[in-house]
C-alpha cells in the first residue's frame, strides 16, 4: 500500500466507497464518496498527541479485538496517508462537541470536527474488482468453545499474537494468564468443507468448499514456533492436508520432520479444566481407529475464508454474477479467467475465489494485463450477437430496458429503446421479454429458430423432443456428454441459444402446436448464469406457460425446466433418460388435442405469483417425480427451486390448491 501511495500514476482514495457505477466499457463513470476523516491528513505528522486524551477506548478491529485502541486512530501501521482518523459514530467531541481533548492537544491544528462527505466523479475506461474476502465467525460452531474458552482463538488472532507489531509485540502467551503456552494445538477446516444442512441454508454452520489458504498458514504457523520455540508441544487435527502448491509438500514434510503431530480426525467436543484453564480435545483418529484425549495450553481454530460482505454491493453496482458459494463469477473459468460477465470489468485476488497471496498476485498481473489491452485498442470488438431494436415495432414500454441484466439498453419515456452495442453481451433475454417482436438478435433470430422447429418436427414428431440448451452450460454440457461416449436416447433436437432467458414463451407455444410431445428449457445452474441473472427470467416465463398449458388442457409436466453445467455430462445423460420416459408416456391422442387447443388459446402474460406481496404457505410440486412437500413460498426472495426426491427444477408453486 505504502508503494501504491507513492506511485505518480496511481490515485489512491483511502476512507472512501464507491456509492454508484453508470455507463459501460471504455466509458464507466464512478461516484465515490470520500470520507471526511475530521483530521487533515496533509497536515498531520502522525506525532500522536492527539490519542492520549482522548477518554473513549474500543477494541482494535485491526488486532482482533486483543488491544484497544482510542476513537482517533490509525486503522494499521502502515495505513496510506499515515495520519489519524476520527470514527465520528464513537468520538464525543463531533455533533455536538462535548469533547474537543483531542483538538486541544494538537499543536498543529489539523483536527476539524466540520469538515464533510466529499462527492468526487472519476472516468475510466475499465474497472477491476478486488475486494479481498473475510474470515469465517466461528461462533456458531461452539462446540469448540470458542465463546466459552478463553484460550480458544482463531488463527487470525493467533497471527496477531506472534506479530512483531501486534498487542504483545510478538512474545506468545496465551489470553486467559499471559503465560507461554508448551502445548498448542490446530483443528483444521473450521466453516470450511463441511455440507449444509437443510435448516442451514445460510452457511452459519459452514460452508461446503475449501478455503485454499487455511493448511499452508498452519503449516507455516508450526514452523514459526518450532523455530521461536524448540520445546513447544505442537498438534494438528485435520482432515485432509491439502498441500498442492509449489514448495507446499516440502514445508509440510519440514513440519513433520521438526516434530509437530498431524492428527486424522477432528475432534468431537472440548472440555475446559477450570483449576488450570487448560483444554482437553477428545478425538477419534481415524488412522488409529482409537479414541484420544490430548490436552493443551491453547487451541487454535484454523477458520476458513468467506465472501467479504461489501463485494455484494460492488456485484450489484456493476452486475456481476457470482457463484453459489457467493464469490464473484469469472466469465469462463480456462479461457477468461479474470474477465466478469459485464465487458470492461475484471476480478482479481480472493473476490473471486479463495487463494493465497502468490496466486493473488498472478491474478492481479492478469487483470492488468487484461485492462492494458482493452486501453490500448483503438476500438472495442464485440461479437455479431448483440441485440437490434426495430424502431418502427418499439411501442417504448421500457420492458427490454428493465429485463436486461447488464443495463445495456437505454430507455426514458416515450423514446424508442436504445441498444449500447459495446454493453451487450448477446444473451437475448431483452429479445423474448420484447411482446412486440422490436429486437432482433444478430444470428439467434426468431425466424432461424422457428426454421429449426419446422426442420425439426417436420416429420414423427411424437418421437422426438425439443431442448432449449445454454450456450455456455447445458449445450456445453450435452457435448460434454457426448465426448465422454455416454449413452443416453437419441430423441432429443437441440436448439442452442446464447441463454435459457432467449427462449420466448412463443417458442414453447409454436413447438406443441408443430407436435411436440415434450419441451425442455434448459441453461446454467440458477446461481451461475453466465449473464448474470437472466435464467431466472427464463424461470418466469416458464412459470406462465405451465399456467397456459393447465389453462388450454395441456399437461403442464410436458413443459421440463432444468440445469446443467458444462461439466455435467454425467446429468445430461440423465436428464435425456428421463425425459425420453416422459415422451414414450405422451400418446399421439394427447399430441393432438394440445395442437387443436393451443392454436386459438393465448399465452398468459403474467403468472398469479406475480400478484403475491408477501410469504405465503404453499406446496411444492416436482413435474418429473410427482414430489410434494410445503413451503412458505417468498416472491421477493431468490431462491432456486429444487425437488429434493430427483433432483429435478421442474418445480410448481401450488398456493390454495391452485397451481
Amino acid at each position: 500500500m505504502m508503494d501504491v501511495g507513492r506511485h505518480p500514476n496511481i490515485v489512491l482514495m483511502a476512507y472512501s466507497e464507491v456509492e454508484e457505477i453508470a455507463g459501460y466499457v471504455g466509458n464507466f463513470t464512478v461516484r465515490v464518496r470520500k470520507k471526511a476523516r475530521y483530521v487533515d491528513e496533509d497536515e498531520c505528522t502522525a506525532c500522536g498527541d492527539c490519542v492520549e486524551p482522548c477518554p473513549v477506548v474500543k477494541a482494535d478491529e485491526f488486532q482482533m479485538g486483543l488491544s484497544t485502541r482510542r476513537a482517533i486512530y490509525i486503522p494499521f501501521p502502515q495505513a496510506v496517508p499515515s495520519a489519524y482518523i476520527i470514527n465520528a459514530h464513537e468520538c464525543l467531541g463531533n455533533n455536538p462537541i462535548a469533547c474537543g481533548k483531542c483538538r486541544e492537544a494538537c499543536e498543529k491544528d489539523c483536527i476539524d470536527f466540520d469538515m464533510q462527505d466529499e462527492i468526487v466523479e472519476i472516468k475510466v475506461g475499465a474497472i477491476v474488482v478486488a475486494t479481498g474476502m473475510d474470515v469465517y465467525d466461528p461462533t456458531p460452531m461452539d462446540e469448540y468453545g470458542y465463546t466459552s474458552y478463553t484460550n480458544v482463538i482463531t488463527s487470525m488472532e493467533f497471527e496477531r499474537l506472534i506479530s512483531a507489531g501486534g498487542p504483545t509485540e510478538g512474545h506468545l502467551v496465551r489470553p486467559s494468564d499471559r503465560t507461554q503456552p508448551r502445548r498448542i494445538g490446530f483443528i483444521q477446516c473450521v466453516g470450511s468443507r463441511t455440507a449444509l444442512a437443510e435448516n442451514n441454508p445460510d452457511g452459519a454452520r459452514g460452508n461446503p468448499y475449501c478455503s485454499n489458504i487455511c493448511c499452508m498458514n498452519t503449516v507455516k504457523d508450526s514452523l514459526l514456533l518450532k523455530d521461536h520455540y524448540p520445546d513447544t508441544d505442537i498438534a494438528v487435527f485435520y482432515m485432509d492436508i491439502r498441500a498442492f502448491g509449489k514448495g507446499f509438500e516440502d514445508l509440510y514434510m519440514r513440519s513433520r520432520a521438526e516434530g509437530v503431530r498431524y492428527i486424522r480426525g477432528l475432534p468431537g467436543e472440548v472440555e475446559e479444566d477450570p483449576a488450570t484453564g487448560n483444554l482437553v480435545v477428545h478425538v477419534e483418529n481415524t488412522t488409529t481407529g482409537l479414541l484420544e484425549q490430548h490436552e493443551f495450553d491453547m487451541l487454535v481454530l484454523s477458520v476458513g475464508a468467506i465472501p467479504r460482505q461489501e463485494t455484494d454491493a460492488v456485484r450489484q453496482l456493476l452486475t456481476l454474477s457470482r457463484t453459489g458459494d457467493g464469490f464473484l463469477m469469472e466469465a469462463h473459468p480456462k479461457l477468461r479467467p479474470v474477465d466478469s460477465p459485464t465487458r470492461g470489468v475484471y476480478i482479481a485476488g480472493c473476490a473471486e475465489s479463495p487463494k493465497d497471496v502468490k496466486d493473488s498476485v498472478t491474478q492481479a498481473s492478469a487483470a492488468a494485463a487484461r485492462v492494458e489491452i482493452l486501453l490500448n485498442a483503438p476500438t472495442i470488438k464485440v461479437e455479431a450477437i448483440t441485440a437490434v431494436v426495430d424502431e418502427e415495432l418499439c411501442k417504448k414500454c421500457g420492458q427490454c430496458a428493465d429485463a436486461c441484466p447488464y443495463s445495456a439498453i437505454v430507455w426514458e419515456k416515450k423514446q424508442v429503446a436504445r441498444v449500447i452495442s459495446a454493453a451487450c453481451a448477446g444473451c437475448g433475454t431483452c429479445s423474448a421479454e420484447c411482446p412486440y417482436g422490436a429486437i432482433t438478435m444478430r444470428h439467434f433470430t426468431d425466424q432461424q429458430i422457428y426454421a429449426m422447429l419446422d426442420a425439426f418436427l417436420a416429420e414423427d414428431p411424437q418421437e422426438k423432443f425439443i431442448a432449449f440448451a445454454c450456450n455456455w452450460c447445458s449445450y456445453a454440457g450435452a457435448d460434454t456428454a457426448g465426448t465422454s461416449r455416454l449413452q443416453y436416447p437419441p430423441n432429443a433436437r437441440i436448439i442452442r441459444t446464447m441463454c435459457s432467458g432467449r427462449v420466448r414463451p412463443d417458442f414453447v407455444w409454436y413447438a406443441f402446436r408443430k407436435g411436440a410431445p415434450v419441451v425442455l428449457v434448459s441453461g446454467c445452474h440458477y446461481a451461475d448464469c453466465h449473464y448474470i441473472s437472466a435464467n431466472r427470467k427464463a424461470v418466469e416465463r416458464v412459470d406462465v406457460l405451465w399456467e397456459g398449458l393447465e389453462a388450454a388442457g395441456v399437461r403442464p409436466e410436458r413443459l421440463q425446466l432444468d440445469w446443467c453445467s458444462a461439466a455435467e455430462g454425467q446429468k445430461w445423460a440423465r436428464i435425456m433418460r428421463e425425459i425420453e420416459e416422459l415422451r414414450a408416456a405422451v400418446t399421439a391422442e394427447e399430441i393432438d388435442q394440445a395442437r387443436q387447443a393451443l392454436q386459438e388459446a393465448k399465452i398468459p402474460k403474467r403468472s398469479r405469483l406475480d400478484k403475491l406481496e408477501k410469504p405465503t404457505p404453499a406446496t411444492m410440486r416436482c413435474y418429473r417425480c410427482g414430489n410434494e412437500w410445503a413451503v412458505v413460498f417468498d416472491p421477493h426472495a431468490d431462491a432456486e427451486r429444487m425437488c429434493a426426491a430427483c433432483r429435478s427444477n421442474s418445480v410448481r408453486v401450488m398456493i390454495d390448491g391452485e397451481l
